[in-house]
């Protein structure tokens, strides 16, 4: 009885174990890049980072996975990460659906405005080097982001320097995507690319002009009366989806305003999960 309770034990913990979420480095060795941020990085009360200077990815693996990937860039203006509710809450609700779940922590530009873009590359880069030990299909592979972390997956999605680090559809929340003056959201652009950027540098960043017929399926979903980011931001991505033919899904709602993310108090929460896990499970090409 002995040896059949410490078995169980046994089996126990290593399940328990399996189902951790692991936190990973995305650049061991050291990044390419810098962002010239020191120090450690600062946690809120709400579980949101600041002063982040090392990248990493955490994990979660489900106990089904159907080979679908989806890494998620929290927002945060390009000054902190709301890592819980546009971040660490959904991976449950990932996982049930057989999905591995990947959180980026990517580093805050401070004005280096090829840090984040970087750290993108490298988390979709790292996740399909293990496609193999994770279970996964490393062209069912998504990029997924809320706020300026929608303006970060967009950007991948746009300014990939690879078919390596090319996502295979991307999914953005109330996104930021232009950095032209009266549409962006100021405190972004500001951060990613300084108060006085040259037009160049705008136009990179502005990323309904960067769209080609290149860029992977999109589904997009914002509030109607986002005071913060205009529903403009995404509504022209969407439309210039359209016109490179690109398969694009975009869902409007009437109120919720900005940052809802996975909170149970955004009134169309069972709308846009529900229409996201149909367009995951059928819509995608």
């Amino acid at each position: 009885m002995r040896t059949t309770l410490f078995i169980s034990t046994l089996l126990m913990t290593v399940t328990l174990f399996a189902q951790r979420p692991a936190e990973i480095s995305l650049w061991p060795d050291g990044a390419p890049n810098t962002n010239g941020l020191t120090g450690d990085q600062i946690e809120d009360a709400n579980g949101g980072l600041s002063n982040v200077n090392r990248a990493t990815i955490t994990v979660y693996h489900p106990q089904k996975p159907n080979g679908m990937t989806i890494i998620m860039c929290p927002g945060g203006g390009y000054v902190h990460l709301a890592m819980n509710h546009e971040g660490h809450d959904m991976a449950s609700w990932f996982n049930t659906q057989g999905i591995t779940y990947v959180v980026l922590k990517y580093r805050m530009p401070n004005g280096h405005d090829e840090v984040p873009l970087s750290d993108a590359e490298q988390a979709i880069r790292y996740v399909r080097q293990h496609a193999t030990e994770w279970g996964i299909d490393p062209h069912r592979t998504g990029i997924m982001g809320a706020s300026a972390g929608g303006h970060l997956a967009a950007s991948l999605a746009t300014l990939f320097s690879s078919d390596e680090t090319r996502p295979d559809f991307q999914i953005l929340l109330y996104p930021v995507i232009s950095m032209v003056p009266g549409i962006t959201h100021g405190g972004s652009r500001e951060n990613l690319i300084g108060k006085s950027p040259s037009k160049e540098l705008e136009e990179k960043y502005s990323l309904e002009r960067q769209v080609s017929a290149r860029s992977p399926q999109a589904f997009i979903v914002l509030s109607a009366d986002d005071k913060a980011v205009p529903p403009i931001n995404g509504i022209s991505y969407f439309l210039a989806l359209l016109k490179q033919n690109v398969p694009a899904t975009l869902h409007v709602y009437p109120i919720g305003g900005h940052g809802w993310g996975f909170r149970d108090n955004f009134t169309y929460k069972r709308q846009w999960t529900g229409e996201l896990e149909k367009w995951l499970r059928d819509g995608l090409k």
